[in-house]
Protein backbone atom coordinates (compact mmCIF):
# COMPACT_ATOMS: atom_id res chain seq x y z
CA UNK A 1 0.00 0.00 0.00
CA UNK A 2 1.15 3.55 -0.76
CA UNK A 3 2.49 5.21 2.41
CA UNK A 4 0.62 8.46 1.73
CA UNK A 5 -2.69 6.65 1.34
CA UNK A 6 -1.99 4.58 4.44
CA UNK A 7 -1.49 7.73 6.53
CA UNK A 8 -4.70 9.19 5.06
CA UNK A 9 -6.52 6.01 6.13
CA UNK A 10 -5.00 6.40 9.60
CA UNK A 11 -6.25 9.98 9.84
CA UNK A 12 -9.74 8.92 8.70
CA UNK A 13 -9.71 6.22 11.41
CA UNK A 14 -8.65 8.78 14.04
CA UNK A 15 -11.30 11.32 13.00
CA UNK A 16 -14.03 8.69 13.37
CA UNK A 17 -12.77 7.90 16.87
CA UNK A 18 -12.30 11.42 18.29
CA UNK A 19 -14.72 13.58 16.30
CA UNK A 20 -14.04 16.47 13.91
CA UNK A 21 -13.27 19.14 16.52
CA UNK A 22 -10.49 17.22 18.33
CA UNK A 23 -9.22 15.83 15.03
CA UNK A 24 -8.88 19.26 13.38
CA UNK A 25 -7.00 20.73 16.33
CA UNK A 26 -4.71 17.90 17.45
CA UNK A 27 -4.33 15.31 14.68
CA UNK A 28 -4.74 17.07 11.33
CA UNK A 29 -1.42 19.01 11.71
CA UNK A 30 0.55 15.77 12.24
CA UNK A 31 2.68 14.64 9.29
CA UNK A 32 4.10 11.20 8.54
CA UNK A 33 7.85 11.69 7.95
CA UNK A 34 8.99 8.11 7.59
CA UNK A 35 7.64 4.57 7.71
CA UNK A 36 10.51 2.13 7.76
CA UNK A 37 9.88 -1.54 8.50
CA UNK A 38 7.67 -1.40 11.61
CA UNK A 39 8.65 2.07 12.80
CA UNK A 40 6.75 5.27 12.01
CA UNK A 41 8.16 8.75 12.66
CA UNK A 42 5.56 11.51 12.93
CA UNK A 43 6.11 15.26 12.93
CA UNK A 44 4.13 17.37 15.46
CA UNK A 45 4.19 21.20 15.59
CA UNK A 46 5.40 21.43 19.20
CA UNK A 47 5.85 19.50 22.43
CA UNK A 48 2.36 20.41 23.67
CA UNK A 49 0.82 18.40 20.83
CA UNK A 50 2.93 15.38 21.72
CA UNK A 51 2.08 15.59 25.43
CA UNK A 52 -1.65 16.05 24.84
CA UNK A 53 -1.79 13.07 22.48
CA UNK A 54 0.31 10.87 24.78
CA UNK A 55 -1.85 11.76 27.80
CA UNK A 56 -5.28 11.57 26.17
CA UNK A 57 -4.90 9.06 23.33
CA UNK A 58 -1.73 7.05 24.05
CA UNK A 59 -2.73 4.10 21.84
CA UNK A 60 -4.90 5.74 19.20
CA UNK A 61 -2.26 6.38 16.50
CA UNK A 62 -0.81 2.88 16.98
CA UNK A 63 -4.31 1.42 16.70
CA UNK A 64 -4.88 3.45 13.52
CA UNK A 65 -1.69 2.07 11.95
CA UNK A 66 -2.60 -1.46 13.02
CA UNK A 67 -6.01 -1.04 11.36
CA UNK A 68 -4.61 0.51 8.15
CA UNK A 69 -1.43 -1.56 7.79
CA UNK A 70 -2.76 -4.80 9.32
CA UNK A 71 0.45 -4.86 11.35
CA UNK A 72 1.86 -3.53 14.63
CA UNK A 73 3.73 -0.24 14.09
CA UNK A 74 5.89 1.50 16.69
CA UNK A 75 5.20 5.25 16.74
CA UNK A 76 7.64 8.00 17.68
CA UNK A 77 7.29 11.78 17.46
CA UNK A 78 9.65 14.41 16.10
CA UNK A 79 8.99 17.96 17.26
CA UNK A 80 9.13 20.61 14.51
CA UNK A 81 10.05 23.43 16.86
CA UNK A 82 12.87 22.25 19.08
CA UNK A 83 12.13 23.06 22.72
CA UNK A 84 14.54 24.98 24.93
CA UNK A 85 17.56 23.20 26.39
CA UNK A 86 16.11 22.40 29.81
CA UNK A 87 12.96 20.93 28.26
CA UNK A 88 15.16 18.74 26.06
CA UNK A 89 16.95 17.55 29.20
CA UNK A 90 13.62 16.89 30.91
CA UNK A 91 12.34 14.94 27.91
CA UNK A 92 15.62 13.01 27.79
CA UNK A 93 15.37 12.09 31.49
CA UNK A 94 11.77 10.93 31.05
CA UNK A 95 12.53 8.88 27.95
CA UNK A 96 15.65 7.34 29.53
CA UNK A 97 13.66 6.43 32.64
CA UNK A 98 10.84 4.99 30.55
CA UNK A 99 13.28 2.87 28.51
CA UNK A 100 15.05 1.70 31.65
CA UNK A 101 11.79 0.57 33.25
CA UNK A 102 10.57 -1.03 30.00
CA UNK A 103 13.83 -2.99 29.86
CA UNK A 104 12.81 -4.59 33.15
CA UNK A 105 9.27 -5.22 31.90
CA UNK A 106 7.81 -2.32 33.92
CA UNK A 107 5.51 0.00 31.99
CA UNK A 108 4.80 3.17 33.99
CA UNK A 109 4.22 6.72 32.83
CA UNK A 110 7.51 8.48 33.81
CA UNK A 111 5.70 11.82 34.24
CA UNK A 112 3.54 10.53 37.09
CA UNK A 113 5.76 10.89 40.17
CA UNK A 114 5.30 12.25 43.68
CA UNK A 115 7.37 15.29 42.65
CA UNK A 116 4.78 16.27 40.04
CA UNK A 117 1.79 15.54 42.30
CA UNK A 118 0.51 18.80 43.81
CA UNK A 119 -0.79 18.27 47.34
CA UNK A 120 -3.75 20.11 48.89
CA UNK A 121 -6.55 19.49 51.41
CA UNK A 122 -8.53 17.36 48.95
CA UNK A 123 -5.76 14.82 48.32
CA UNK A 124 -3.41 15.17 51.31
CA UNK A 125 -4.54 11.95 52.99
CA UNK A 126 -4.19 9.90 49.79
CA UNK A 127 -0.74 11.37 49.16
CA UNK A 128 0.46 10.50 52.68
CA UNK A 129 -0.93 6.96 52.45
CA UNK A 130 0.62 6.39 49.02
CA UNK A 131 4.03 7.60 50.22
CA UNK A 132 3.84 5.32 53.27
CA UNK A 133 2.98 2.33 51.07
CA UNK A 134 5.83 3.01 48.64
CA UNK A 135 8.32 3.07 51.52
CA UNK A 136 7.04 -0.04 53.30
CA UNK A 137 5.62 -2.56 50.82
CA UNK A 138 3.05 -4.98 52.18
CA UNK A 139 3.47 -3.81 55.76
CA UNK A 140 1.78 -0.44 56.27
CA UNK A 141 -1.54 -0.44 54.41
CA UNK A 142 -2.34 -3.54 52.41
CA UNK A 143 -4.35 -3.28 50.29
CA UNK A 144 -4.46 0.46 49.70
CA UNK A 145 -7.79 1.28 48.06
CA UNK A 146 -7.98 4.76 46.51
CA UNK A 147 -11.24 6.13 45.16
CA UNK A 148 -12.47 9.40 43.71
CA UNK A 149 -14.24 10.94 40.76
CA UNK A 150 -12.85 10.89 37.22
CA UNK A 151 -9.81 13.06 36.53
CA UNK A 152 -8.79 13.84 40.12
CA UNK A 153 -5.40 12.12 40.08
CA UNK A 154 -5.96 8.45 41.02
CA UNK A 155 -3.87 7.12 38.13
CA UNK A 156 -1.19 9.70 38.86
CA UNK A 157 -0.83 8.73 42.52
CA UNK A 158 -0.82 4.94 42.04
CA UNK A 159 1.68 5.28 39.18
CA UNK A 160 3.80 7.50 41.45
CA UNK A 161 3.90 4.61 43.95
CA UNK A 162 5.16 2.30 41.21
CA UNK A 163 7.79 4.78 40.03
CA UNK A 164 9.09 5.36 43.56
CA UNK A 165 9.30 1.62 44.26
CA UNK A 166 11.12 1.05 40.96
CA UNK A 167 13.62 3.80 41.88
CA UNK A 168 14.19 2.60 45.46
CA UNK A 169 14.23 -1.13 44.71
CA UNK A 170 15.80 -1.73 41.26
CA UNK A 171 15.06 -5.47 41.41
CA UNK A 172 11.42 -5.10 42.48
CA UNK A 173 8.79 -6.69 40.25
CA UNK A 174 6.24 -3.91 39.68
CA UNK A 175 3.08 -4.31 37.61
CA UNK A 176 0.66 -1.51 36.73
CA UNK A 177 -2.43 -2.68 34.85
CA UNK A 178 -5.84 -1.23 34.07
CA UNK A 179 -8.77 -3.49 34.90
CA UNK A 180 -9.70 -3.49 31.19
CA UNK A 181 -6.25 -4.81 30.26
CA UNK A 182 -6.39 -7.37 33.06
CA UNK A 183 -9.77 -8.57 31.77
CA UNK A 184 -8.41 -8.85 28.23
CA UNK A 185 -5.47 -10.91 29.49
CA UNK A 186 -7.80 -13.24 31.40
CA UNK A 187 -9.98 -13.73 28.30
CA UNK A 188 -6.90 -14.37 26.13
CA UNK A 189 -5.45 -16.82 28.67
CA UNK A 190 -8.70 -18.79 28.77
CA UNK A 191 -9.01 -18.82 24.98
CA UNK A 192 -5.44 -19.98 24.42
CA UNK A 193 -5.30 -22.25 27.49
CA UNK A 194 -2.51 -20.25 29.12
CA UNK A 195 -3.95 -19.60 32.57
CA UNK A 196 -0.77 -20.92 34.17
CA UNK A 197 1.22 -18.15 32.42
CA UNK A 198 -1.22 -15.52 33.68
CA UNK A 199 -0.96 -16.83 37.24
CA UNK A 200 2.83 -16.86 37.01
CA UNK A 201 2.83 -13.23 35.86
CA UNK A 202 0.48 -11.75 38.44
CA UNK A 203 1.08 -13.89 41.53
CA UNK A 204 4.83 -13.34 41.70
CA UNK A 205 5.06 -9.55 41.91
CA UNK A 206 6.26 -7.30 44.70
CA UNK A 207 3.55 -4.73 44.05
CA UNK A 208 0.40 -4.90 41.92
CA UNK A 209 -1.24 -1.62 40.88
CA UNK A 210 -4.76 -2.17 39.49
CA UNK A 211 -6.44 0.92 38.03
CA UNK A 212 -10.21 1.48 37.74
CA UNK A 213 -11.36 -1.75 39.37
CA UNK A 214 -15.02 -0.80 38.82
CA UNK A 215 -14.69 -2.02 35.23
CA UNK A 216 -14.47 -5.67 36.29
CA UNK A 217 -18.15 -5.48 37.30
CA UNK A 218 -20.21 -8.25 35.66
CA UNK A 219 -17.02 -10.01 34.51
CA UNK A 220 -17.28 -13.22 36.50
CA UNK A 221 -14.12 -15.00 35.37
CA UNK A 222 -12.00 -11.85 35.78
CA UNK A 223 -13.30 -11.42 39.33
CA UNK A 224 -12.52 -15.05 40.16
CA UNK A 225 -8.96 -14.73 38.87
CA UNK A 226 -8.37 -11.43 40.63
CA UNK A 227 -9.76 -12.85 43.89
CA UNK A 228 -7.23 -15.69 43.82
CA UNK A 229 -4.44 -13.34 42.70
CA UNK A 230 -5.29 -11.02 45.58
CA UNK A 231 -5.19 -13.88 48.10
CA UNK A 232 -1.90 -15.22 46.76
CA UNK A 233 -0.20 -11.81 47.00
CA UNK A 234 -1.70 -10.96 50.38
CA UNK A 235 -0.52 -14.22 51.92
CA UNK A 236 3.03 -13.45 50.72
CA UNK A 237 2.75 -9.90 52.16
CA UNK A 238 3.11 -8.40 48.70
CA UNK A 239 1.65 -4.94 48.19
CA UNK A 240 -1.68 -4.40 46.42
CA UNK A 241 -2.92 -0.95 45.39
CA UNK A 242 -6.34 -0.52 43.79
CA UNK A 243 -8.12 2.53 42.38
CA UNK A 244 -11.82 3.02 41.75
CA UNK A 245 -14.33 5.79 41.06
CA UNK A 246 -16.34 4.82 44.16
CA UNK A 247 -15.82 3.15 47.58
CA UNK A 248 -15.91 -0.68 47.82
CA UNK A 249 -19.41 -0.94 49.25
CA UNK A 250 -20.83 1.00 46.29
CA UNK A 251 -19.27 -1.28 43.65
CA UNK A 252 -22.29 -2.95 42.11
CA UNK A 253 -21.99 -6.35 40.41
CA UNK A 254 -18.71 -7.15 42.14
CA UNK A 255 -18.79 -10.15 44.47
CA UNK A 256 -19.06 -9.58 48.21
CA UNK A 257 -15.93 -11.62 48.86
CA UNK A 258 -13.90 -9.28 46.63
CA UNK A 259 -15.42 -6.16 48.21
CA UNK A 260 -14.56 -7.65 51.60
CA UNK A 261 -10.92 -8.01 50.50
CA UNK A 262 -10.84 -4.37 49.37
CA UNK A 263 -11.73 -3.22 52.90
CA UNK A 264 -9.00 -5.23 54.64
CA UNK A 265 -6.45 -2.41 54.42
CA UNK A 266 -6.83 1.36 54.11
CA UNK A 267 -9.52 3.13 52.08
CA UNK A 268 -8.60 6.68 51.04
CA UNK A 269 -10.57 9.10 48.89
CA UNK A 270 -9.51 11.96 46.63
CA UNK A 271 -12.02 14.79 46.79
CA UNK A 272 -12.69 17.60 44.33
CA UNK A 273 -9.95 20.24 44.49
CA UNK A 274 -10.35 23.71 45.94
CA UNK A 275 -9.75 26.76 43.75
CA UNK A 276 -6.44 27.26 45.57
CA UNK A 277 -5.26 23.74 44.73
CA UNK A 278 -6.27 24.16 41.10
CA UNK A 279 -4.27 27.38 40.96
CA UNK A 280 -1.24 25.60 42.45
CA UNK A 281 -1.57 22.80 39.88
CA UNK A 282 -1.71 25.31 37.02
CA UNK A 283 1.37 27.12 38.35
CA UNK A 284 3.28 23.83 38.67
CA UNK A 285 2.31 22.70 35.17
CA UNK A 286 3.18 26.09 33.68
CA UNK A 287 6.61 26.02 35.37
CA UNK A 288 7.32 22.51 34.09
CA UNK A 289 6.57 23.53 30.51
CA UNK A 290 7.97 27.06 30.64
CA UNK A 291 4.53 28.49 29.85
CA UNK A 292 4.06 32.18 30.68
CA UNK A 293 0.77 32.24 32.55
CA UNK A 294 -0.36 35.57 34.09
CA UNK A 295 -1.84 35.51 37.60
CA UNK A 296 -5.27 36.61 36.38
CA UNK A 297 -5.27 33.74 33.87
CA UNK A 298 -4.47 31.22 36.60
CA UNK A 299 -7.43 32.42 38.68
CA UNK A 300 -9.69 32.62 35.62
CA UNK A 301 -9.00 29.00 34.60
CA UNK A 302 -9.17 27.67 38.17
CA UNK A 303 -12.63 29.17 38.69
CA UNK A 304 -13.97 28.45 35.21
CA UNK A 305 -12.94 24.79 34.83
CA UNK A 306 -15.02 23.01 37.45
CA UNK A 307 -15.05 19.44 36.15
CA UNK A 308 -11.68 17.89 37.09
CA UNK A 309 -7.91 18.32 37.21
CA UNK A 310 -7.34 16.34 34.01
CA UNK A 311 -9.48 18.76 32.02
CA UNK A 312 -7.83 21.71 33.79
CA UNK A 313 -4.37 20.54 32.67
CA UNK A 314 -5.72 19.71 29.21
CA UNK A 315 -7.01 23.28 28.84
CA UNK A 316 -3.60 24.67 29.72
CA UNK A 317 -1.90 22.46 27.12
CA UNK A 318 -4.52 23.45 24.56
CA UNK A 319 -3.91 27.15 25.22
CA UNK A 320 -0.14 26.66 25.05
CA UNK A 321 -0.43 24.80 21.73
CA UNK A 322 -2.58 27.58 20.23
CA UNK A 323 -0.28 30.28 21.55
CA UNK A 324 2.75 28.46 20.16
CA UNK A 325 1.19 28.09 16.72
CA UNK A 326 -0.38 31.55 16.38
CA UNK A 327 2.03 33.71 18.40
CA UNK A 328 -0.83 35.10 20.49
CA UNK A 329 -0.07 35.52 24.22
CA UNK A 330 -2.00 33.37 26.69
CA UNK A 331 -4.66 35.66 28.12
CA UNK A 332 -8.37 35.65 28.89
CA UNK A 333 -9.23 36.70 25.33
CA UNK A 334 -7.39 33.67 23.90
CA UNK A 335 -8.99 31.39 26.51
CA UNK A 336 -12.50 32.56 25.58
CA UNK A 337 -11.76 31.83 21.91
CA UNK A 338 -9.99 28.49 22.33
CA UNK A 339 -12.01 27.05 25.23
CA UNK A 340 -15.46 28.31 24.28
CA UNK A 341 -16.80 24.77 23.86
CA UNK A 342 -15.71 23.83 27.38
CA UNK A 343 -17.11 27.00 28.92
CA UNK A 344 -20.40 26.39 27.11
CA UNK A 345 -20.51 22.81 28.45
CA UNK A 346 -20.11 24.14 32.00
CA UNK A 347 -23.26 26.22 31.55
CA UNK A 348 -25.38 23.56 29.86
CA UNK A 349 -28.47 22.59 31.88
CA UNK A 350 -28.74 19.05 33.18
CA UNK A 351 -30.98 16.83 31.04
CA UNK A 352 -32.91 13.64 31.78
CA UNK A 353 -30.82 11.84 29.15
CA UNK A 354 -27.57 12.77 30.91
CA UNK A 355 -28.91 11.73 34.32
CA UNK A 356 -30.03 8.38 32.90
CA UNK A 357 -26.60 7.76 31.37
CA UNK A 358 -24.73 8.51 34.61
CA UNK A 359 -27.10 6.37 36.69
CA UNK A 360 -26.93 3.47 34.22
CA UNK A 361 -23.13 3.59 34.19
CA UNK A 362 -23.02 3.64 37.99
CA UNK A 363 -25.40 0.72 38.51
CA UNK A 364 -24.08 -1.24 35.53
CA UNK A 365 -27.37 -1.52 33.62
CA UNK A 366 -28.38 -0.64 30.06
CA UNK A 367 -30.54 2.36 29.16
CA UNK A 368 -33.33 0.28 27.54
CA UNK A 369 -33.64 -1.64 30.84
CA UNK A 370 -34.01 1.63 32.77
CA UNK A 371 -36.89 2.66 30.48
CA UNK A 372 -38.48 -0.78 30.36
CA UNK A 373 -41.39 -2.13 32.41
CA UNK A 374 -39.16 -4.46 34.42
CA UNK A 375 -39.74 -4.18 38.17
CA UNK A 376 -36.91 -6.30 39.50
CA UNK A 377 -34.86 -4.75 42.31
CA UNK A 378 -31.79 -4.51 40.04
CA UNK A 379 -33.74 -2.26 37.64
CA UNK A 380 -36.33 -0.56 39.89
CA UNK A 381 -33.81 1.05 42.27
CA UNK A 382 -31.69 2.69 39.53
CA UNK A 383 -34.87 3.82 37.74
CA UNK A 384 -36.35 5.37 40.89
CA UNK A 385 -33.00 6.98 41.71
CA UNK A 386 -32.77 8.51 38.24
CA UNK A 387 -36.36 9.80 38.48
CA UNK A 388 -35.64 11.37 41.89
CA UNK A 389 -32.47 13.08 40.62
CA UNK A 390 -34.27 14.28 37.47
CA UNK A 391 -36.99 15.88 39.61
CA UNK A 392 -34.35 17.44 41.87
CA UNK A 393 -32.01 18.83 39.21
CA UNK A 394 -34.26 19.72 36.27
CA UNK A 395 -37.33 21.88 35.62
CA UNK A 396 -39.23 19.01 33.99
CA UNK A 397 -42.82 18.38 35.08
CA UNK A 398 -43.76 15.03 36.60
CA UNK A 399 -45.49 14.09 33.34
CA UNK A 400 -42.42 14.95 31.26
CA UNK A 401 -40.19 12.96 33.60
CA UNK A 402 -42.47 9.97 33.18
CA UNK A 403 -42.32 10.29 29.38
CA UNK A 404 -38.51 10.42 29.53
CA UNK A 405 -38.53 7.08 31.38
CA UNK A 406 -40.42 5.07 28.80
CA UNK A 407 -43.89 6.59 29.09
CA UNK A 408 -44.51 6.24 32.84
CA UNK A 409 -47.32 8.33 34.36
CA UNK A 410 -46.85 11.11 36.92
CA UNK A 411 -48.08 8.88 39.77
CA UNK A 412 -45.19 6.48 39.11
CA UNK A 413 -42.73 9.38 39.34
CA UNK A 414 -44.24 10.59 42.64
CA UNK A 415 -44.05 7.06 44.06
CA UNK A 416 -40.42 6.71 42.92
CA UNK A 417 -39.40 9.99 44.55
CA UNK A 418 -41.07 9.05 47.85
CA UNK A 419 -39.36 5.65 47.81
CA UNK A 420 -35.93 7.23 47.31
CA UNK A 421 -36.53 9.90 49.97
CA UNK A 422 -37.52 7.19 52.45
CA UNK A 423 -34.53 5.03 51.57
CA UNK A 424 -32.16 7.98 51.97
CA UNK A 425 -33.55 8.66 55.47
CA UNK A 426 -33.20 5.05 56.62
CA UNK A 427 -30.15 3.80 54.74
CA UNK A 428 -26.98 5.84 55.31
CA UNK A 429 -24.96 3.97 52.66
CA UNK A 430 -27.61 4.57 49.99
CA UNK A 431 -27.94 8.21 51.06
CA UNK A 432 -24.21 8.67 50.35
CA UNK A 433 -24.65 6.93 47.00
CA UNK A 434 -27.48 9.29 46.02
CA UNK A 435 -25.49 12.34 47.15
CA UNK A 436 -22.48 11.12 45.17
CA UNK A 437 -24.59 10.80 42.01
CA UNK A 438 -26.20 14.21 42.50
CA UNK A 439 -22.81 15.88 42.98
CA UNK A 440 -21.45 14.07 39.93
CA UNK A 441 -24.36 15.17 37.74
CA UNK A 442 -25.06 18.74 38.76
CA UNK A 443 -23.05 21.47 36.98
Amino acid sequence: MDVGNMWKDCLDFIERKVGKSAYDLWFKPIKLIELKENNATLSVPNRFFREWIEDNYPRLISDAFEWAAKDIINVQFKIDQEPVADVIRKDSVEQTRKAKLAGKGIFLNPKYTFDTFVVGPSNQFVHAAALAVSESLGKTYNPLFIYGDVGLGKTHVITAIGNKVADMLPNANVIYVSSEQFTNEVVSAIRHEKMSDLKEKYRNVDILLLDDVQFIANKTQTQVEFFHTFNALYEKQKQIVISSDRPPKELSDITDRLKSRFTMGLIADIQHPTVELKMAILQKKAELHKIILPEDMIYFLATKIKSNIRELEGCLIKLAAHSNLTGRPINISLAKDVLKDIFTDELKPVTADYIQKVVCDFFGIKLPELKSKKRTKEIALPRQTAMYITKKLTELSLGDIGKAFGGKDHATVIYACKQIESKMENDEAFSKTAEYLINKIKP
